[in-house]
Order: C-alpha cells, then sequence, then structure tokens
C-alpha cells in the first residue's frame, strides 16, 4: 500500500504557506513541517519591514555612514535580491526605487552600510520565496525528498515526485481571473505568479508608474544542489510584470531552464496575438 500524500499549513507572511509530501510516517512528517514552519517564523521576524525591531527595519533606519548587522538569511536574501536587480535591468528592485546602490553588502561581516540616507528596503517580493526555499532545505534534511511547498500558492517548489508519477500535477492559472495558462507536471522546478488582482501595487522602481492589466507565471528548473530557485523565480515574476515582452524573451533565451507565461495587455499583444504568451529557450 502506498502511503497518502499529507498537506500541513500555517499562516504567515500575511498568507498560508503549506507542505504537500509522502512519507510512511505522519508524525513524524508533521514534525518536520512544523520545524518548517517554525523558520518561516523565524525569518518572518528577521526580514518584515513592519516590525521595529527586525533586520529590514533596522536598515530601512540607518543614515548616511551608519551600519547594521544582519543575520545570515538576511544577508543571503539581500544578495540574491541584488542580483536580481542586475539581471533585470532594475525592474526588480527591493528598495522600491529608494536607490538599492545607497546600501553596500559586506558579506562576510554580515553588515549593511548606508552610502546614503533614505533606502528603504521591501523583501515582499522576494521573501515568500526564499521562505520556501529555505523550507525545502530543511525538509531534505528531515529525509523528506517528495515533496511540493508553496507560500500562498504564488510562490511554489516542487522537490522529487511522489512514488509512480513524474511530477507533482499544477495548473497554472492567471492571479486573480481563472483563465488557465499551463498545465505541468512539475519535479525540481520552482514557479512563481504575480498579476494585478490587487489593484496597483505593483510599480516600475525605475519611473514609479503602475502595471495595469497583466499577468506572469515563471518556471525555473532547480539546481542539482543548493540555490534558491523561488526567490529567483519570485524575483522574476516581478521583473517580468514589467519588462517588454522583447527583453523577457532574451532573458528566458540566456537563462537555461527559464520559462514565463505572459497575460498581456491588448495594446501590447494586438488583436491578432494570443491572450497566453509562452516563453522560453526553445522558442514560443
Amino acid at each position: 500500500m502506498k502511503p497518502e500524500e499529507l498537506r500541513f499549513s500555517h499562516e504567515a507572511m500575511a498568507t498560508v504557506f503549506e507542505v504537500h509530501c509522502v512519507h510512511p510516517d505522519a508524525g513524524y512528517a508533521g514534525q518536520a513541517a512544523q520545524a518548517a514552519f517554525d523558520l518561516v517564523d523565524r525569518l518572518e521576524l528577521e526580514q518584515s519591514r513592519f516590525l521595529a525591531n527586525s533586520d529590514v527595519a533596522r536598515i530601512n533606519a540607518l543614515c548616511t555612514g551608519q551600519s547594521a548587522r544582519v543575520s545570515p538569511s538576511t544577508m543571503e536574501c539581500l544578495e540574491i535580491a541584488r542580483r536580481a536587480h542586475a539581471l533585470t535591468g532594475g525592474a526588480f528592485d527591493v528598495s522600491i526605487g529608494s536607490g538599492l546602490d545607497g546600501l553596500e553588502l559586506v558579506p562576510d561581516e554580515f553588515t549593511v552600510c548606508a552610502r546614503k540616507g533614505g533606502v528603504r528596503l521591501d523583501l515582499g517580493g522576494i521573501g515568500k520565496g526564499y521562505a520556501v526555499d529555505r523550507m525545502a532545505e530543511l525538509l531534505e534534511e528531515w529525509d523528506i525528498a517528495h515533496a511540493l511547498l508553496h507560500g500562498g500558492f504564488s510562490s511554489v517548489l516542487a522537490r522529487e515526485a511522489p512514488p509512480g508519477r513524474e511530477g507533482w500535477p499544477l495548473t497554472l492559472s492567471a492571479p486573480g481571473e481563472g483563465r488557465v495558462m499551463a498545465r505541468i507536471s512539475a519535479r525540481q522546478k520552482a514557479l512563481s505568479a504575480s498579476g494585478t488582482r490587487k489593484g496597483d501595487h505593483i510599480r516600475d522602481p525605475r519611473t514609479g508608474e503602475a502595471v495595469h492589466d497583466r499577468a506572469a507565471w515563471v518556471a525555473l528548473s532547480c539546481p542539482d544542489s543548493g540555490g534558491s530557485p523561488a526567490a529567483v523565480a519570485e524575483a522574476l515574476s516581478t521583473a517580468f510584470m514589467i519588462l517588454p515582452v522583447e527583453e523577457i524573451e532574451q532573458l528566458c533565451r540566456q537563462c537555461p531552464g527559464l520559462e514565463a507565461w505572459l497575460v498581456r495587455e491588448p495594446a501590447e499583444g494586438g488583436g491578432a496575438a494570443p491572450a497566453v504568451l509562452h516563453l522560453a529557450a526553445s522558442g514560443t
């Protein structure tokens, strides 16, 4: 008799995190899931800009020349965010246009130094994905390999598939619309969705203009070990709400294992363009 799929959930970061896994010992799996959720809570305490003594809040309070020590996790998340900022030409920016270059990261000392005051960080566009990545690492330490994790369904990480199946069945739907964009069987893959269902909450950090009527899904193949694929996918799904289609297509060609599905505005696609555009290294 095959072990059944188990599901555990936890509220954090203003959403619901879930662990789906297959393991013969439900009690053991529940303990592992709880350890993963405890990790998410710790990351939220460190990285939420709304908590007065969090790492991010202390960074946001820095004046020119001041510095703040942060946790290794916060430093790693900031380094990922900085690389995503460079990769997307500033379309993904955790400083929301206040000047990410105004902060100097000193990873060896876990220190953030302010070259100028007034830089304001918000890790909301990468934090859930980063948390999902760290949860997956913890579950691997508990020898739970057949697992799928998500943070509010917008950041998903599929590890090994349930026994006897090729992958975890997922439906990619346009956020807030219910429109099916793709059906995939996911294994060793990170996925993230962004959309405008909550109003003008996504803005181009380079111009301050709000993004309207676009939705994006990103899928990214996981490395064999290590890395933060869910965090990178989350950052890219935000950037792909902003970047022109041509630049997204170029990034998909440059980055092996990267795919994107876009629901575009009529003005972008024109009358003859498909409602859903799939971009990948092999072409549309």
